[in-house]
């Protein structure tokens, strides 16, 4: 009687990655491609900490612009499919510039907007953060 149910058992183990191959392929078929769209543009917010303003600004990939004492640099923009959580992300360089001294790197790495503190940039006086990538 052992053998019996072993052999039964034995066959159903075999047999179990067989049954379950169609409903795994359909369900690998169906899943989007996890890779992000790039972007020309993003939309940055900086705020000046000082006069409690903020700025909203459109930058392009390679280009910079001056906010404050700060030079920001866009290099990369990628956002999530539409089919997924938004999110977007921007790779930035910020260079400090003060007068008669040395341009300092303050920040260089990528910001995501849905967690502004994952990486967020450091600096006394400024922030800056990313609220989404442009099609520009």
């Amino acid at each position: 009687m052992f053998d019996t149910v072993r052999a039964a058992l034995a066959a159903l183990l075999l047999a179990a990655p067989a049954l379950a191959a169609p409903a795994l392929g359909a369900t690998l078929a169906n899943a989007p491609p996890p890779q992000m769209i790039e972007r020309p543009a993003a939309r940055l917010q900086g705020l000046d900490k000082v006069t409690a303003r903020t700025t909203t600004f459109d930058i392009r990939a390679g280009e910079t612009k001056v906010f404050g004492s700060l030079r920001v640099t866009l290099r990369a923009c990628r956002e999530n499919p539409p089919i997924e959580a938004p999110e977007s992300a921007a790779f930035l360089e910020v260079v400090e510039i003060k007068p008669g001294e040395q341009a300092e790197a303050v920040f260089s790495g990528w910001m995501f907007a849905s967690s502004p503190a994952l990486s967020a940039m450091e600096h006394p006086v400024y922030d800056v953060w990313v609220l989404s990538c442009q099609e520009k």
